[in-house]
């Protein structure tokens, strides 16, 4: 069982940066596949980026990519999602994911572990 808990998001002006944290437990932090994924009001929750197990892969969502980086570090079974340049189409509830095994997948069914979300909203 795995349990992520992000943190960080908040107000911030277009332009601005937010950087968003997940910590999830386990001691095999490692083995997991993490992605991040938003859910905008009356919209279908999203693909935002995602980072292997290793921090080697990462991949990233059109929309985002060039603005948004996703770190991991291992030894402190933290991941975090570096936020730049943000729009307001950015606004969103975001998602930390977890889903075992090396592949980075864009789905939501494809991840069995989440966070409860965290607000982002971003005014012009």
């Amino acid at each position: 069982q795995v349990q992520l808990v992000e943190s960080g998001g908040g107000l911030v002006q277009a332009g601005g940066s937010l950087r968003l944290s997940c910590a999830p437990s386990g001691r095999t932090f490692s083995t997991y596949t993490m992605g991040w994924f938003r859910q905008a009001p009356g919209k279908e929750r999203e693909f935002v980026t995602a980072v292997t197990g290793s921090g080697i892969n990462t991949d990233y969502a059109d929309s985002v990519k060039g603005r948004f980086t996703i770190s991991r570090d291992n030894a402190k079974n933290t991941v975090h999602l570096q936020m730049n340049s943000l729009k307001p189409e950015d606004t969103a509830v975001y998602y930390c994911a977890a889903r075992l095994g090396t592949r980075i997948v864009y789905t939501t069914q494809a991840y069995m572990y989440w966070g409860q979300g965290t607000q982002v909203t971003v005014f012009s």
